[in-house]
């Protein structure tokens, strides 16, 4: 947390909304993803992590799966969480708003007595994720036209 933004679970649909603006920005905006494989079905029971400004403006957001839909994610494992759909709006890049962001998921994966979280993480952003001590593993795959690998963290 800093001074200048707060990091919370979004609590209802302003919140949700708020955090899919950012996605939508970062992921369809500036990464050309179609906007109908953005959103899926596993939004609904996702818990949405969302960082914003003082004045409510959105900077940030994430979502972590757990149970079935997690193990769908992360081959089936039921102690293992799923982060996914982290995105920093431009302007907040360099504000420490992705670490935050990241350690609000794994509080909750925490909290919820998971033993790791798994991602599957953008090439270009592999050494964020290993500064905050996730590993790679498996090959290099396409997401969204957009290399990935499949990292995990201990908890």
């Amino acid at each position: 947390m800093s001074a200048a933004y707060v990091v919370r679970v979004a609590e209802d649909a302003a919140d949700r909304e708020a955090c899919f603006a950012v996605r939508k920005e970062v992921f369809v905006g500036e990464q050309g993803v179609p906007e109908d494989i953005e959103y899926d079905a596993y939004d609904e029971g996702a818990v949405h992590v969302l960082a914003v400004r003082a004045d409510g403006v959105p900077l940030g957001t994430g979502r972590l799966l757990d149970g079935a839909e997690a193990a769908a994610k992360t081959g089936g494992d039921l102690s293992v969480g799923s982060l996914g759909r982290l995105a920093v709006a431009k302007a907040a890049r360099g504000l420490g708003v992705g670490v935050a962001l990241v350690g609000a998921i794994e509080d909750g994966a925490r909290a919820r007595g998971l033993a790791a979280v798994d991602l599957h993480a953008q090439t270009q952003a592999l050494g964020f994720y290993e500064r905050l001590g996730y590993v790679a593993y498996g090959e290099e795959f396409l997401d969204a036209g957009i290399e990935h690998r499949a990292m995990r963290k201990a908890l």
